[in-house]
């Protein structure tokens, strides 16, 4: 049966097995540098024939291992149809250990994607060939099976093999000859004391020097010469004894190498570590006294300094390839301590003393100094006296330098542009309101009435005794009814009115506002009422005295926005609106109610887009009337013996808010 497992990619890739060719070893070169050719070729064949047989070996043993596990296992004898294109190693592994009941364990860190095409192949066939194809490794534990990427033992260490250099000396005749290349001058004075007899001795400042140099049969001490001429070394005779010879550095050299040793004779102290380079330092120090590391970092670079006063505590740094200046401010930062260049002396001493303090004037450019104080962190204002100047819209810092440039700097980078927002108000207030007034009304006055009123559009009107008579008497001519008349104060009132209006109120006002800074908008209605006081004064002969007064009643329309601009110009609106209306006397002497409508919110809209408030609406309904009891009730002929009066009003507070940056 032949199994498909899922691929990533198209195509089909074949390894093709090709020959390896055997290295072969060419004839030894006559001179040394063939000869070293061919030795090093040599040792890569035998270096790769290890490499081949201990390859060998390794995969002969898990082969040997998978053959005793098919007795345990079946599922490695079983045969598999396989055709993978780009899976994941691990992937493939996994499948057939679930598809032939295999345990095995994979290495997370496989990653290699494979490409092949396996036809009526054992299980063990195809991972023997995965550990050889990829370089595997296959660990057994009982019958669990690990795979892992192969890693070659680590190569035993060389031996140290000592260089030989060639230097031969013929005593009868006194010449010398040798071949040098960078060899021990230690190792070449034993040998030259060994062959010659002769002592040569070297002055102990050249321990580890390395010399070169090349001579073919010369005299002894014009070799010596040559020797000394090609190292930039001295070579004298002693006065006392012929036969010893003395080596030496140049005197040039000499000086170089006294005034390094008189430099290092300095003390270094204990867990401080240093490198120049280009006037530049490195500095690791652990726990070491800060007086201490000033000293020691002054001196290698040479720069004089005086101290006020010995800093206290030690210091724990790491600081690469840092100048002086940087250096001395970041082993003084978080101390009372800090420094001051005058020319070429550096002044360091505690931070309040005089010739070390600093006082600078900060004027800023796009804010004010109002409440610049407070946002200062307490941390950098310690030690530092700062003052207000209002007159040039600045601080007036004092202290020590690195504080003041600290504080500099802070307000730098708050001293930016801060936005203007115009803020557009479009308040729109719509009143509705509708009265049905209807009904028949008759009654005696105190007076006759006289005739009059509106007939059109709108029915409102009075008749008096003698209109009702005459029309009576109009009736009365018909000969059907008769009907008496009525007396002269009688009075009929006829009305069927019906009254609508809209009214729309519209105001525009702008606001302008900094950012952040809260912008109010207030619109006042005031009415007033009479109030009356009696009051009585005395007691034997009392008066009354009766005082007017007019009081006012306010009804206010508030709005306030707090404009926030965010740095992609989005602008967030704290906005509270507050409208208050005055409703009907309950007399006309009464003062007026009223009503309150607030609406409170938080939004945020983009750089002149519109935003709508509504939803402040007020609406009221009221139906009265008064008749004839029974009558006033009975559908039709109630408008006959009842007056009614329908209102119905509406009124709808709408507020349109724009918000603009104004930028420059």
């Amino acid at each position: 049966m032949r199994k498909e497992y899922p691929t990533e990619e198209q195509g089909m890739m074949n390894d093709e097995v090709r020959p390896v060719r055997p290295l072969s070893c060419c004839s030894a070169a006559a001179d040394r540098g063939g000869t070293g050719r061919g030795l090093r070729l040599l040792l890569l064949l035998l270096l790769l024939t290890f490499s081949s047989a201990i390859a060998q070996d390794r995969f002969a043993a898990i082969e040997g291992r998978l053959k005793d596990l098919t007795k345990e296992t079946p599922g490695l004898n079983e045969k598999v149809e396989l055709s993978v294109n780009g899976v994941s190693i691990q992937d493939f592994i996994r499948g057939l250990a679930t598809t032939n009941n295999l345990n095995i364990s994979v290495d997370a860190g496989l990653t290699t994607k494979i490409y092949n095409n396996f036809s009526n192949v054992n299980v063990a066939d195809v991972l023997l060939f995965l550990c050889k194809k990829y370089d595997l490794e296959l660990n057994f534990i009982g019958s669990i099976m690990s795979f892992s990427q192969f890693a070659a033992p680590p190569e035993p260490p060389k031996k140290y093999v000592s260089k030989t250099f060639k230097v031969v000396y013929d005593r009868g005749n006194n010449l010398l000859s040798y071949d040098l290349n960078n060899d021990s001058l230690s190792l070449v004075v034993k040998e030259l004391t060994r062959q010659t007899g002769k002592n040569v001795v070297f002055a102990p400042d050249l321990t580890g020097k390395m010399v070169s140099g090349y001579i073919q049969e010369m005299p002894f001490a014009s070799a010596m010469d040559k020797l000394a001429f090609a190292n930039d070394l001295k070579i004298t005779q002693s006065e006392e004894n012929k036969n010893v010879y003395l080596v030496e550095r140049k005197e040039k050299e000499k000086e170089g190498k006294d005034k390094e040793n008189k430099k290092s004779a300095f003390q270094q102290p204990a867990g401080l570590s240093y490198k120049l380079e280009g006037g530049r330092v490195s500095v690791n120090a652990v726990n070491v006294p800060i007086a201490d590391v000033i000293a020691a970092i002054s001196k290698e670079l040479g720069y004089s300094y005086f101290l006020f006063s010995e800093p206290k505590g030690n210091a724990t740094l790491s600081i690469a390839d840092a100048g002086y200046d940087d250096f001395l401010r970041y082993l003084l930062n978080g101390t009372d301590f800090t420094f001051r260049k005058e020319g070429e002396i550096y002044l360091m001493g505690d931070r309040a003393l005089e010739g070390l303090r600093s006082t600078k004037v900060v004027q800023l450019k796009y804010r004010t100094i109002d409440k610049v104080m407070e946002v200062i962190p307490a941390e950098i204002k310690k030690g530092v006296d700062i003052k207000e100047f209002p007159d040039l819209n600045s601080l007036i810092l004092s202290g020590s330098q690195p504080r003041i440039e600290e504080i500099e700097a802070f307000l730098r980078d708050i001293d930016k542009v801060v936005p203007v927002v115009l803020i557009e108000v479009i308040i729109m207030d719509v009143r509705d309101s509708k009265t049905l007034s209807t009904g028949l009304k008759a009654g005696l006055g105190t007076a006759p009435e006289k005739t009059g009123g509106t007939i059109y559009p709108g029915v409102d009107l009075t008749l008096s005794s003698n209109t009702l008579n005459e029309i009576i008497s109009g009736i009365n001519g018909f000969g059907l009814v008769n009907l008496g008349k009525v007396t002269p104060n009688f009075y009929l009132q006829l009305k069927a009115l019906e009254e609508q209006g809209v009214l729309k109120m519209r105001s525009t006002p702008k606001l302008t506002a900094l950012n952040g800074v809260e912008a109010k908008m207030g619109i006042i209605r005031q009415e007033y009422y009479l109030e009356i006081s009696n009051n009585v004064i005395g007691s034997q002969n009392p008066q009354n005295i009766i005082s007017q007064q007019y009081k006012p009643v306010n009804a206010d329309f508030s709005l306030t926005v707090n404009p926030m601009v965010s740095g992609d110009e989005q602008i967030t609106m704290e906005i509270k609106v507050k409208q208050a209306s005055f409703t009907e006397r309950i007399s006309p002497n009464a003062p007026p109610g009223t009503i309150s409508r607030d609406f409170q919110s938080t939004i945020r809209v983009r750089n002149e887009e519109t935003v709508i408030l509504g939803g402040l609406e007020e609406s009221s309904n009221s139906d009265t009337g008064s008749g004839l009891p029974g009558l006033s009730r009975v559908p039709v002929i109630k408008w006959l013996f009842s007056s009614r009066t329908k209102k119905k009003s509406k009124n709808k507070l709408t507020v349109f808010i724009k918000a603009t940056v104004l930028h420059g």
